[in-house]
């Protein structure tokens, strides 16, 4: 599964820009209200129940608020024009939220499974849960699931990967309301054990997905390429430029959503640099069209015909 590659051709306009801001905003301040709502109920009600997947439950709510604050703060530093010091525009903000919202799911993922495990040692201090518990994590449930489809539709048509790891979040929410209301239920059946058991499940769960995330915005900070068939449909696009005879050495690079790519193209040794130069430009305008490229740095080589006629060539 892949939660935050968008593969289809797009070329923003600037009120398409407000636009997917002003999506990604409203969507993100929903999370928040759904938040801090859940976390308040499932704290409160988990201490009170006794319960420790709803407790557990309950921090990760807590842990997905924090993660909306950075993307929100992310959206707000992306979306800022190029300047001296970030030629490249600041699209950047984004993958580096995803990482930290990596790295702060990976650690409290980690102190679940930790606070889990030393409950699971000793199974005869379980207490038995009250009912309450069981009502909140309903709600969670629902509430989780319905603030996931609602975000990643915005996510997908705004095509924001950010986004779409926020939505994610969301669902892996749903999954582990789902955990811990297994375990309520086990719990309140006479089988006390399921509860700390549906908190180190919640726990991991919530590592995995800040794992996954992290790793994959840590690669894109290091200049990662895009996949193969983005590159060739790149290649393509400049290879079908009128008056372009070759191309080689094309690398890509993340930058945020974007592309950035460079590329040596071979024109005709023979004609005007201007000449060569208008081709280059071509290029340019065409893959920043057609494709999700927000820079375009080409190098321009002479290309000689292989039979050495210079004479039978046109200008």
């Amino acid at each position: 599964m892949n939660h935050t590659d968008f593969s289809d051709n797009i070329e923003l306009s600037p009120d398409e820009l407000a636009a997917r801001q002003r999506s990604a905003a409203r969507s993100t301040w929903a999370s928040v209200g759904v938040n801090i709502f859940l976390a308040t109920a499932q704290i409160v009600v988990g201490l009170f129940s006794k319960s420790q997947g709803l407790i557990a439950d309950g921090l990760h709510s807590l842990s997905d608020l924090v993660a909306d604050f950075i993307v929100l703060f992310a959206s707000h530093h992306s979306k800022k024009d190029a300047d001296a010091d970030h030629p490249y525009g600041h699209l950047r903000f984004e993958t580096a939220a995803s990482l930290a919202l990596g790295v702060l799911l990976l650690a409290v993922g980690l102190g679940m499974v930790w606070s889990a495990a030393i409950k699971l040692e000793n199974p005869e201090l379980v207490p038995t849960i009250h009912i309450s518990a069981l009502w909140v994590a309903g709600m969670a449930l629902l509430a989780k699931e319905s603030l996931f489809r609602y975000m990643l539709a915005v996510a997908k048509k705004v095509k924001s990967g950010m986004l779409v790891a926020n939505a994610w979040h969301a669902r892996s929410d749903a999954a582990s309301s789902l955990v811990v209301g297994i375990g309520i239920i086990g719990n309140l059946a006479g089988y006390p054990i399921l509860d700390p058991i549906a908190a180190l499940i919640v726990g991991f769960i919530v590592a995995k997905m800040g794992w996954e995330f992290g790793w994959n915005a840590l690669h894109d900070l290091v200049d990662r390429s895009v996949d193969e068939e983005e590159v060739e449909a790149i290649r393509q696009t400049v290879i079908e430029t009128p008056g372009v005879r070759g191309l080689h050495d094309i690398r890509t690079r993340k930058m945020g959503d974007m592309i950035v790519v460079d590329a040596h193209i071979e024109v005709d040794a023979f004609i005007t640099v201007e000449a060569g130069h208008d081709i280059a430009v071509a290029a340019t305008e065409r893959v920043m069209q057609r494709h999700r490229v927000i820079h375009v740095m080409t190098h321009v080589d002479p290309w000689h015909r292989p039979d050495g006629d210079h004479l039978a060539m046109h200008h």
